[in-house]
Parts: C-alpha cells; structure tokens; sequence
C-alpha cells in the first residue's frame, strides 16, 4: 500500500471497509492508537451484511482487547464419541470463551461516534478508496486441493428443566448420523441450567437445506435429551475449509483481509484469534504503508491440508477429533487448533493420529489433481 504519511492527519489515512469480526479489531485499535480512518459498512438489512454469530476463543485472556465484552466463559471442555464415550478436559487457568457479534458490533459503534469516525452506511460493489482495508469476502479460488465447508444451525434456547452444566462447553458431540466424506457433530455454549447456544455443524461439501438442517438440529436436540424448550433465536453460518491460496487483491492501495484473504484456519473454520494477532501487527504498522502477515504458520497449512483430504476421502472421521483430545493434554490441542504450538508439539500431536489414515491422505494429497 502506498505510505499515506505525511498527509494532513485531521483527515483519514485509511479506509476500512467492513465491520465484521476483522474490521471491528482494526477499528478498535486503531482508535486506541489516535489514527485517523474512516469505515463503510453495509446497512443492516442488506443481504451482503454479515448474519450475527458468536465468535469462540480460548487462552488465559482476551481476546484480544475485547475480554470485557466476553458474554460467557467456561472452565472446562468436552467432546463425545459417537459411541457415547465422554473426554473431559480441565483448561486450568485457561478459558473458553465466547463473544456475539451484536455486542461486538455495539460497543465499536459507541466508540466510533464517540470519536468522530465518519461511517458511511452503503453497499460498495467496487473498489474502496485507496489506501484501505478491504475485509469483504471473496469467492473461494479453484486452485486448492480439497474444500469443505463448516455449516451450521445453532438455536439460543430455554429449556422447561435444568439441564445443562453451565461449567463446561461441549466442542463436538459426534451423537449424530455422519455425512460421507466430512463429520457432523453437535456443539453446545450453556449460558445457564435452562439456557445455551446449541447448534447442528457439519464439515462436509454439500450445503443442506434450511428444513434439512432444522431436522438434523431437532433430532440432536431430542438424542441430547434437552426437552421442551423455546428457541429464543438462531444462528447460521458457511465458512469454507479450503487448503486454496488466496491472492492480494491486486489493486494499489488496497489491502484485503478476512476470510478473503485465508485467515480462517482450514481444518476449523476458527479465525477470531488468528484476526487479533493480524490486528495487532496491523495497527502497529500506521500510518506507515501495510504489509499483511501470514495467517498461519506453513507447517501448520500443511497438516490442515492432510486432514482436509482425509475428511474429503472418508479416511479421518469423528474418531480423529476425539482421539486428538484424548490422548494429548488439552493445551497442546487447542494451542494447534490457534496456530500456536511449536514443531516439536506438533509432532507429539501428530503421533497420537491414526497413522495408517494420515499416510492415505498424504499419499492421496500428493497425487495429481
């Protein structure tokens, strides 16, 4: 991007395009830091606007500067096998966490008319104004190997009973018929006894209808054991998995970033903390010109591409996910799904996979396409 330095700093030395899970980390920092920018963001109600979700994180803080809008946190975490069989894990001084987009959305808002940041409520269909952050999404380029997609419906529900341990967040719960070629799997955020975010997630290539997947969602809620309750709102999402490489955007002046520009993790569709550290490294660099830094170690890119091709394939299913979590401290699980181990972690992890499947899916992974 072209060095906006020296022009006149009353006015904005950067455009950020989007108020999603990126653009509002950049915002917020950048209103720490006293640089002058402006946003545009899409009016609510428009197609091209971003559903609400919840964002999940976990570590001994944050995320990022956001920890006092955490809406709720757990202590410990489960996974459960098909079979029933349950791998509970104590995160110590560690912490799941989970943040809603309204509330992110909110408090950025606030900030901005506090200070004065001009927001321009419009749908761009070209190209921002230069210099800019450009975090809309793009389509999926063809060249990667494998891709998949983590779609989901979640239901924000009251149950008519206690019936959830308000401790621990449920990661994956495989209690559900499993797609060929990918896993589906329940995922459940209690908030209280009678309150959670429960939510139907496949990681699969096709798509499911909106009736297909409030029936997949029904019959975990019934196989759960939940109960009579009342859905007091509800969440969808498609995230692509992809090994694909996505270019620059090729204009001058303009730096693209997001889900646009590989930040979501392949193998997990998370991306809110791999944001805040590029949010950081970001921010730090205005108003001189931006360079955006690698969203994953290549390592790390590597290993999701095995396990993209062996969800693809079939070869990697539910067992993979459950056996990763019960027979590794639960630390060094996480820290790989955050794209913080080291390599020495990363093997003793890869040690504890099915090694016949993982080769089938390395061999596979390097035939011709």
């Amino acid at each position: 991007m072209p060095n906006p330095r020296g022009r006149d700093h009353a006015q904005p030395v950067l455009t950020i395009v989007g108020l999603g899970a990126a653009g509002a980390s950049l915002a917020w920092r950048l209103l720490d830091a006293g640089v002058p920018f402006e946003v545009v963001e899409v009016p609510a109600g428009a197609p091209e606007r971003s559903p609400e979700r919840t964002w999940s994180t976990w570590g001994p803080d944050g995320p990022g500067p956001f920890g006092p809008l955490v809406s709720a946190s757990w202590p410990r975490i489960r996974v459960v096998g098909r079979d029933g069989g349950v791998v509970t894990a104590d995160l110590g001084s560690w912490r799941y966490r989970s943040l809603h987009s309204t509330v992110l959305d909110r408090a950025v808002r606030r900030r901005l008319e506090r200070a004065g940041v001009a927001v321009h409520e419009r749908v761009l269909t070209g190209p921002p104004p230069a210099p800019a952050v450009d975090t809309r999404p793009v389509p999926v380029p063809a060249t990667g190997r494998t891709l998949l997609r983590q779609h989901f419906l979640g239901y924000r529900l009251r149950t008519a009973r206690p019936v959830f341990d308000v401790r621990t967040a449920t990661l994956m719960d495989f209690r559900t018929p499993q797609p060929a070629g990918g896993v589906a799997f329940g995922y459940v955020l209690p908030t209280s006894p009678t309150e959670a975010l429960v939510e139907y997630t496949e990681f699969s290539e096709h798509l499911l209808t909106p009736a297909q997947y409030a029936e997949k969602l029904g019959e975990y809620l019934q196989r759960s054991g939940i109960g009579a309750h009342e859905v007091l709102s509800t969440e969808t999402g498609v995230i692509p998995m992809t090994d694909a490489v996505f270019p620059a955007s090729g204009l001058p002046g303009v730096l693209r970033w997001g889900a646009g520009a590989g930040s979501v993790r392949p193998s997990t569709g998370y991306s809110f903390s791999t944001l805040q550290r590029q949010a950081d490294a970001l921010a730090a660099q205005l108003p001189g010109p931006l360079t955006l830094p690698p969203p994953h170690r290549r390592r790390h890119l590597l290993m999701d591409s095995v396990v993209l091709q062996g969800l693809a394939d079939g070869r990697l299913g539910d067992g993979f996910f459950v056996n990763l979590f019960r027979r590794n401290p639960v630390h060094r699980v996480l820290g790989f799904l955050d794209g913080t181990t080291t390599p020495a972690q990363d093997l003793a992890l890869m040690a504890t996979a099915p090694r016949a499947a993982m080769l089938a899916a390395v061999a596979a992974r390097a035939l011709p396409r």
